[in-house]
């Protein structure tokens, strides 16, 4: 055998003993999906080029069908022997429901006679049927191994002999059965909360008693409170809590000031909304030459006064986040802390965390420097001043404000260049009176201001997660992870691209970063734009929290983190403590474990907020146009499902439903692969995308739906 035979004898036999590791170790995690940076770093491969020979390796067993591809370059086990598995359920209004679990990248489809008594969010036991082939997985309940809640929010009904309480929320399918001794003195047609008491054998409905009555079904301050009440929100802070928050002194000792960098001399000013009651950052500018600035991002230094372990520490991660209803705020820590120590007020000195850049006009970074610091604000600004000074050159710190839109001008074009995706979704605000109807709905500008802020927000979270990151040893952390698309939602967003006449290239994660952003480009300024963004953005995963770094897809980052927002998010609280034991060189005493419970809390109760702040927002689109019945209004269609289609009006973003049936004029053929209807005799259609006049015919705030009927049409593409 020559030299050569024999050299690639031992080549191939070490590509299949790593063959071997990549296979057994993904045998050997079968609930997880890794990315080549991942399996790299597990097996031991630290340099680009044995990255790169790994990707090849891993390639070339997903198409020998060895191992799967679930997600686009996402790598796993191929093989699942089980057949019992269990995950937590999301229940629809129609009554079927999905099931997520670890070991499927797709949720699992359970038809509405096998939820059994599951109630939407438990911790289910489900069983796996088996299918034809080419047909999704199908399953059913077979026990409930932890409820999600006990307490609803719904409405009575009332007879002689017994009661049922209507749950609000469409996530649930079916109603409390209420003994009459168990109705709490709640009147018919009241709003109130019913606690889950059982749900026999044999019965349809679960049995309950009302716990708590709210008021009048359809008054503002009752429906608030419901939402509030539904998402389980803690609206008011227990007294002690409120006692030890006032008991924290305001006064900055001298030995305090020593050990931090004394910024008060330095430019320094806050930009936030003009309706805003805490900042929580600010920035610091000054010229340092003619090509060369420094540039401070200060974050308000809450640990300073929030001590680990104590009870108000406690409390602000039990609530994880702030959550901004429409009317009101649930902020995370008492208003002693957010609104007033923490808050970086103009004119008075505060403690910060901060990263302090050396830039240049093309946005180069020539030095960094992060740590502990005390400001003083010279001037509070809104958006709506700093927008004015950027586009009228002229105004109070105009020569400073404008070089720094102009850098984060060239950081936002570099992002964007890398593969950072330039969503630019609309969203509404409401102008309430002052009993908290709404009077108008109006569409938040997003100016550059704006992006100023977020510029600059970005780059300090990015590059706090660089600093761990690139450090050779593995210290615990706290990550804002974005996973790639799930490959069904990507693929599903790309049929209804490409009905509009558009295409997006899939063939890898920076392709498709730029194939995403040309669309929004052509898109611009067309009526499918703002459909087509936001369906783009529910294509996308969840960004979450994690100890483990995977970067952020959406941002095109490899490393990322939230440090910015301390004063309403409690993960950047985590991460300001882990940052300022690196740079202290204290040995952290978190683990890796006990930071991946909190990060999951962190993220479970973000969603949670989220959904909050959306069903608020969808009250009082409700509330606004029942005053508004019979009148007719254009939109888009958003959403197309076999009993009819979503329509979003244009103006007020308002979304409601058109069912099927109450279009009379033709038999309408629901084509799902297509997303449209077309009528048997017409052929006029109905699809996404499409636009529209469509009428208001009902506003239900019990349960905030809207129900439109069908104007004139004035598109049919």
């Amino acid at each position: 055998m020559s030299k050569k035979e024999k050299k690639n004898k031992i080549q191939r036999k070490a590509k299949r003993s790593l063959q071997s590791a990549i296979v057994k170790y993904l045998e050997n995690n079968p609930n997880e999906s890794f990315n080549v940076k991942q399996l790299s770093y597990r097996l031991g491969f630290k340099n680009k080029k044995d990255r790169a020979v790994l990707q090849n390796l891993i390639q070339r067993l997903v198409e020998d069908g060895v191992i799967a591809e679930p997600n686009p370059w996402k790598y796993k086990a191929k093989s699942i022997k089980k057949t019992v598995f269990t995950g937590k359920i999301e229940i629809t209004k129609f009554g079927y429901a999905f099931v997520s679990c670890d070991e499927f990248e797709d949720d699992i489809f359970i038809p509405p006679r096998h939820t059994a008594t599951a109630f939407n969010g438990d911790n289910v036991e489900i069983l796996i049927q088996q299918t034809r082939k080419g047909k999704k997985i199908e399953g059913h309940v077979t026990r409930i191994i932890e409820r999600s809640k006990t307490d609803f929010v719904g409405i009575v009904e009332l007879s002689s002999k017994f009661a049922f309480v209507v749950p609000d929320s469409n996530k649930s399918h079916i109603d409390f059965f209420v003994p009459l001794t168990k109705l709490a003195g709640a009147k018919n047609g009241e709003k109130v909360i019913v606690q889950f008491v059982d749900w026999p054998k044999g019965s349809k409905n679960p049995f309950g008693k009302i716990k708590k009555v709210l008021g009048k079904a359809g008054e503002n301050e009752v429906e608030m409170h419901a939402i509030i009440e539904e998402f389980g929100l803690p609206y008011k802070f227990p007294k002690n809590i409120l006692q030890d928050a006032e008991a924290i002194s305001d006064a900055i000792s001298e030995n305090e000031i020593k050990k931090r960098k004394d910024l008060r001399k330095i430019l320094t000013f806050t930009i936030d909304p003009h309706d805003a009651k805490d900042f929580d950052d600010a920035i610091s500018f000054r010229k340092i030459n003619d090509k060369k600035y420094e540039i401070g991002i200060h974050i308000a230094d809450v640990t300073h006064y929030l001590k680990q372990g104590t009870d108000l520490d406690k409390e602000a991660f039990k609530r994880a986040t702030s959550v901004y209803l429409v009317d009101r705020v649930i902020p995370m820590l008492p208003e002693r802390l957010s609104n007033n120590l923490c808050s970086l007020r103009p004119d008075e000195d505060k403690l910060c965390f901060s990263a302090i850049f050396e830039m240049d006009d093309k946005a180069v970074i020539h030095k960094e420097w992060f740590g502990k610091t005390i400001i003083r604000s010279d001037k509070r600004f809104a958006y709506e001043d700093v927008q004015k000074i950027i586009e009228d050159k002229k105004g109070k710190f105009a020569e400073e404000i404008l070089k720094i839109n102009a850098i984060a001008t060239k950081l936002r074009e570099q992002r964007y260049a890398d593969g950072s995706f330039s969503f630019e979704t609309e969203e509404v605000e409401f102008d309430l009176d002052k009993k908290g109807n709404p009077l108008g709905i109006l569409k938040k500008l997003r100016k550059e201001a704006n992006m100023l802020i977020e510029d600059f927000m970005l780059l300090a979270n990015r590059k706090v997660a660089s600093i761990i990151t690139n450090n050779e040893d593995e210290i615990p952390f706290v990550y804002r992870n974005h996973e790639s698309p799930k490959r069904d939602r990507l693929e599903q967003f790309i049929i209804i691209v490409q009905q509009f006449g558009y295409q997006i290239d899939n063939s890898n994660k920076k392709v498709l970063a730029q194939s995403f952003n040309e669309l929004l480009k052509r898109i611009e300024g067309k009526p499918e734009q703002n459909f087509l963004q936001t369906l783009a953005i529910k294509s996308m995963s969840k960004a979450e929290y994690s100890a483990e770094n995977i970067g952020h897809f959406g941002l095109s980052f490899e490393n990322y983190t939230h440090f910015t927002s301390p004063i309403r998010r409690y993960p950047d609280v985590m991460v300001h403590r882990l940052l300022n034991d690196y740079l202290s060189k204290n040995e952290s005493k978190a683990s890796i474990e006990e930071l991946e419970d909190k990060c999951k809390h962190s993220s479970e109760r973000e969603i949670n907020a989220e959904a909050s702040e959306r069903a608020s927002i969808k009250y009082k689109q409700v509330e606004y146009m029942k005053d508004r019945l019979g009148e007719t209004f254009k939109g888009v269609i958003s959403g197309i499902i076999q009993s009819g289609f979503f329509v979003e009006l244009i103006e007020s973003k308002c979304e409601g439903f058109v069912p099927i049936q109450s279009i009379k004029d033709d038999f309408y053929i629901y084509d799902e692969d297509n997303y449209q209807f077309t009528g048997y005799t017409t052929k006029k259609r109905f699809k996404l995308g499409q636009s529209l006049k469509v009428k208001v015919v009902e506003a239900n705030l019990i349960k905030r739906e809207l129900t439109f009927g069908e104007g004139e049409n004035i598109s049919s593409k």
